[in-house]
């Protein structure tokens, strides 16, 4: 197959020079690199995801727990469902609102925080940048999707007018 010459004004529609694939390439490449690290402690990426909010403030609604990580509850149901079945979390009803379900970690649940504390170190080394350089990029990253999440919302409000 010939491979087309590049046209300046038509260098954005192609594949490598896309920013969005560019992340979606990282995504997939921290996906792998996890996998490893938390097959051991029997969790997926979205589960180990849970566990460290869980970790952070153990004991809160379902929503709050989707929001904080962008899930919606069609795919956070059945991970709390896996989790609770591995015996890591329980699921209550809220004493003071019926509707709502709590999410709080169970004594194995706690435990397996410090059996997943060397995680974070190996994705460190992996990602092979000092520790300045990953927080900068971080940063970087987490402005460039409230960019993008203004820019959507922005698009939705217009839309609907």
């Amino acid at each position: 197959m010939r491979k087309k010459a590049r046209d300046p004004d038509n260098f954005q529609i192609e594949l490598d020079a896309q920013l969005c694939f560019a992340i979606y390439g990282a995504a997939h490449a921290f996906t792998r690199t996890y996998k490893p690290l938390l097959e051991p402690l029997g969790l997926t990426y979205p589960q180990y995801l849970v566990m460290i909010a869980l970790w952070e403030e153990d004991d809160q609604p379902v929503k709050a727990i989707g929001d904080r990580l962008g899930l919606d509850s069609g795919t956070l149901s059945p991970l709390l469902k896996r989790l609770e079945q591995s015996g890591l979390v329980a699921r209550t009803r809220d004493r003071d609102d019926e509707r709502q379900v709590r999410i709080s970690l169970t004594a194995k649940g706690d435990d397996l925080r410090h059996k997943a504390a060397g995680v974070a170190g190996a994705i460190g080394r992996a990602v092979g940048c000092s520790k300045e350089e990953a927080v900068a990029l971080r940063d970087e990253l987490i402005a460039l999707k409230q960019r993008l999440t203004q820019a959507a919302g922005e698009k939705e409000t217009l839309s609907s007018v």
